[in-house]
């Protein structure tokens, strides 16, 4: 059995080494097929060639065999014009300002005017006070408020919260990005831990009513299915439900907060343990209207719309996975204004100075068959 098997994988290795000879050859001669489509200014990618070629080694390969030639040859053609289209362009713009901003090394600043949404005791507020060792802090009742404060230069940067464990990703603010063409330049993964608080007196079986955020609220889905005489009541922000609870004074009434509310406002923890999940995190990014890329940064964000047809996603995984990028994240978005389209936002680990990494960079944004592409940022990202 093991000669049988050894003699195969002989065999395998010896078609393996005419392939990648094969291969090299295919790929030497794109340098020519480059220059002579700039010359005649022929565009890159010719859907009539591939149709040809595709019916053509399919038809070769038979029935047995034609799904895996069918996508060899749709991958060799991605290839193809991923290395034609980084031959013809000379420079990539966003290539070129990401590595420039990379070369100069700055640290990320210690001061600085931000922006967050909610007021303080916020988890925003937090984040802000984690990223930076003296902010001066600008609280906005809403996200919009804080795009605009960043747009304006009232404020260099901005703190928004982008996706959370349980409850998933903040789509308002992957939509902001798009429309406002702001960068991330840091972010930050923070532990909610929400308790239960109420005013000095109040206790749990007197609780009538429940404010929070919508998100803090059905976070906690197990202690309201477990007090069904407690009325959730939604709010904009969890500082601002035990905010407006120390206001009004009632003893009837209750917020699902973070726990530094608790002195802040002068309340009481009744409760700290009424969270589904005890691993809970939100992941907050910093955000600047112009691109900066400071030391440290080791992830990548973009958001990109993909041709409608059979395979287009598993190509464009295939060519983070050839260059060996991890994705940590992948998400799919309806595009607004469009009629089924989807945008794609993808977070990998590569660092700016990465050459490969910026090689796919580069002909992602170039690539004519990718209908809407937009660069995130270069950023750095703490635990």
């Amino acid at each position: 059995m093991g000669n049988e098997i050894s003699n195969i994988r002989a065999q395998i290795d010896a078609i393996d080494e005419q392939l990648t000879e094969l291969l090299k050859r295919r790929l030497a001669l794109l340098a020519d097929m480059a220059e002579i489509k700039r010359r005649e200014g022929k565009a890159v990618f010719d859907p009539e060639r591939e149709r040809e070629v595709l019916n053509r080694v399919t038809n070769l390969a038979g029935p047995d065999c034609e799904t895996e030639i069918r996508l060899l040859f749709s991958t060799l053609f991605n290839l193809s014009k991923a290395r034609q289209r980084l031959l013809l362009e000379e420079a990539s713009p966003l290539t070129s300002a990401i590595a420039a901003e990379a070369r100069e090394e700055r640290l990320f600043p210690e001061r600085s005017p931000v922006a967050c949404a909610g007021i303080e005791g916020s988890y925003a507020q937090q984040a802000a006070s984690r990223m930076f060792r003296a902010p001066a802090i600008l609280c906005f009742d809403n996200l919009d408020k804080v795009f605009e404060a960043v747009e304006s230069g009232r404020c260099p940067f901005g703190i928004l919260p982008i996706e959370n464990s349980a409850a998933g990703s903040v789509g308002a603010v992957y939509d902001a990005m798009v429309k406002r063409h702001f960068y991330i330049v840091k972010s930050l993964r923070l532990r909610i831990n929400d308790v239960l608080l109420g005013n000095p007196g109040a206790t749990l079986g007197g609780i009538r009513e429940l404010s929070s955020h919508p998100h803090a609220l059905a976070q906690c889905s197990g202690f309201l299915r477990k007090h069904p005489e407690i009325k959730p009541c939604p709010l904009a922000d969890t500082a601002v439900a035990a905010k407006e609870l120390a206001e009004s004074g009632r003893l009837d009434t209750a917020a699902i907060a973070p726990r530094a509310c608790a002195e802040l406002y002068g309340l009481e923890i009744l409760d700290d343990d009424i969270s589904d999940t005890q691993q809970n995190y939100m992941r907050f990014i910093c955000i600047s209207k112009n691109l900066q890329v400071f030391k440290g940064a080791r992830k990548l964000s973009v958001m990109l719309a993909l041709p409608h047809k059979p395979g287009s996603l598993n190509e464009l995984l295939a060519r983070f996975s050839a260059i060996g990028v991890n994705l940590t994240k992948l998400e799919s978005r309806p595009l607004p204004g469009s009629d089924l389209e989807f945008l794609f936002a993808f977070d990998f680990e590569a660092s700016p100075r990465d050459e490969r990494a910026m090689r796919l960079l580069a002909e992602l944004s170039h690539n004519p068959e990718i209908t809407h592409f937009t660069f995130l940022g270069a950023y750095g990202e703490e635990n």
